[in-house]
């Protein structure tokens, strides 16, 4: 009996030293209290749990990473960068709120905003993919491409065979891929693309799957960068499933949206790709300014203006997440959100009941046909409230919505890669981009206003009549909602 109390002692120390960790590690109080249930309620379970995907590496830094090793010469990027933005933010003539936000986005990450940007929307993989391949064919001197998903199909083939075709040309060619999300491809397309001269580098490559926090940890960024020049920015994956026009009768019809981007915009595009090259690949890449085409503003030159918001458990803030919030904050009619896993949490919710409260016009398309019943599950138990307060919510039902972006008023759309939820705002690699244009957010409304024509509003009342037993099972998935 001895020996049982000691282990009993021994396991309640260690318990309770899992539960200190949680405390101090974990940010959130949701989701430390999810751990810490988590790891009382399932002994051993819990704790493997926390220590495979809930130690936060955004406090420990083991992220972070550099552009360049010299420091003079990081520093340098970094004035050239805020002397930019500030140029561009006297000029632009951007009204109070978003001047704001651009202030806050270039302080928190050096991104700056940029004009004399050509910017056009992609919908869908029908629209995206000829545009990606006739842009690659036309590169001269570098492509850089970085996704969380390429999948070794037609689609996947086709943009692999132009890689390969430039790299034999002399153009540097290289490739990141994300080691979770493009776990199909395979050693032998690999070696097929490294033996055209192409470089690759898997994105913190897993080894053990069941015991790797590395899982957690997933670079969901999807971006390519030709020539310094041209950017291509969004939701879209490289995978036959994001296209519509070569699919059967019976395949799903998936819904997303894209950027491609001319222009100084893409300057920080390079630098997150070298950033992210230097961190998960042994060949480094350094500061070279064929790598960087940042130009002024010519005098009476069309003004698109445009800046990218990262973020990820590099970032000192979930720049993101706090981006959105002021985004909210800051509309003055209407707000329009797309999103195939909400999962909003306590602040984003109270920032958008602030907002229908204050009379704006907030309209939420979800999917109706979701890929993850569990997820599905959890975003619904966030609607009874928001309905309550007159926030519109729609199921899409022409297929699956993928598409992250958000219409504020008629002058700023948000298009990237972050979904809505704990994951993107606080553990993986992300990518967004503002655009600061009517035009842009004019169209990016009448694709939304289009998407409504196949999605079925839910009705208040209805859903507030819902069985008991259906809330409650929201409700305790919804304790789950930290940890998806």
């Amino acid at each position: 009996m001895t020996w049982l109390l000691t282990i009993e002692i021994i396991y309640l120390l260690i318990v309770l030293l899992v539960i200190m960790r949680v405390l101090y590690d974990t940010r959130s109080g949701d989701k430390a209290l999810a751990y810490i249930l988590f790891i009382i309620l399932l002994p051993g379970i819990g704790m493997l749990f926390y220590f495979s995907f809930g130690v936060n590496y955004r406090k420990h830094k083991l992220y972070s990473k550099k552009i360049v090793e010299d420091e003079v010469l990081l520093q340098k990027i970094k004035r050239h960068l805020r002397n930019y933005s500030e140029q561009m933010l006297q000029s632009a003539g951007l009204s109070r709120e978003y001047n704001t936000l651009a202030r806050f986005i270039s302080n928190s990450t050096t991104s700056p905003l940029t004009g004399n940007d050509s910017v056009r929307l992609l919908l869908n993989g029908e629209e995206k993919f000829p545009e990606v391949l006739k842009a690659l064919q036309g590169a001269t001197s570098h492509i850089h491409i970085e996704y969380y998903i390429y999948e070794n199909d037609e689609t996947g083939n086709a943009i692999a065979d132009v890689l390969i075709d430039k790299a034999r040309q002399g153009v540097e060619v290289r490739f990141i891929y994300d080691d979770f999300g493009s776990h199909g491809l395979g050693k032998r397309f690999i070696k097929r693309l490294e033996d055209a001269g192409v470089e690759t580098a898997p994105f913190y490559k897993i080894k053990w799957y069941l015991l790797a926090s590395r899982i957690n940890y997933r670079n969901h960024r999807k971006i390519i960068i030709i020539d310094g020049k041209k950017s291509f920015i969004g939701g879209i994956n490289i995978s036959d499933k994001y296209r519509n026009d070569t699919k059967a009768e019976n395949g799903l019809y998936w819904r997303d949206t894209h950027l491609m981007i001319e222009g100084p915009a893409t300057f920080y595009l390079q630098y997150l790709f070298i950033c992210d090259w230097n961190f998960c690949s042994e060949s480094k890449l350094p500061f070279v300014p064929a790598y960087f085409q940042l130009s002024v503003r010519e005098k009476d030159a069309p003004l698109t203006l445009v800046q990218i918001v990262p973020s990820g458990p590099d970032s000192p803030l979930p720049v993101i997440f706090y981006s959105l919030m002021q985004v909210i904050g800051s509309a003055r009619k209407s707000i329009c959100i797309t999103s195939p896993y909400f999962i909003p949490g306590e602040s984003l919710m109270d920032a958008l009941i602030i907002a229908a409260k204050s009379g704006i016009d907030i309209k939420i398309l979800v999917p109706g046909i979701s890929d993850s019943k569990m997820v599905n599950a959890v975003a619904r138990s966030y609607y009874t409230e928001l309905l309550q307060h007159g926030v519109r919510i729609f199921t899409y039902q022409k297929g699956f919505v993928h598409a992250k972006t958000m219409v504020i008023d008629d002058d700023l759309a948000v298009v990237g890669t972050a979904n809505m939820d704990y994951r993107s705002f606080d553990l993986n690699f992300e990518v967004n981009a503002m655009v600061y244009s009517e035009e842009i957010a004019r169209q990016l409304q009448n694709a939304f206003d289009e998407d409504l024509k196949h999605a079925a509003e839910i009705n208040a009342a209805d859903w507030l009549k819902r069985s008991k037993y259906l809330l409650l099972w929201e409700k305790l998935v919804r304790l789950l909602s930290p940890l998806l």
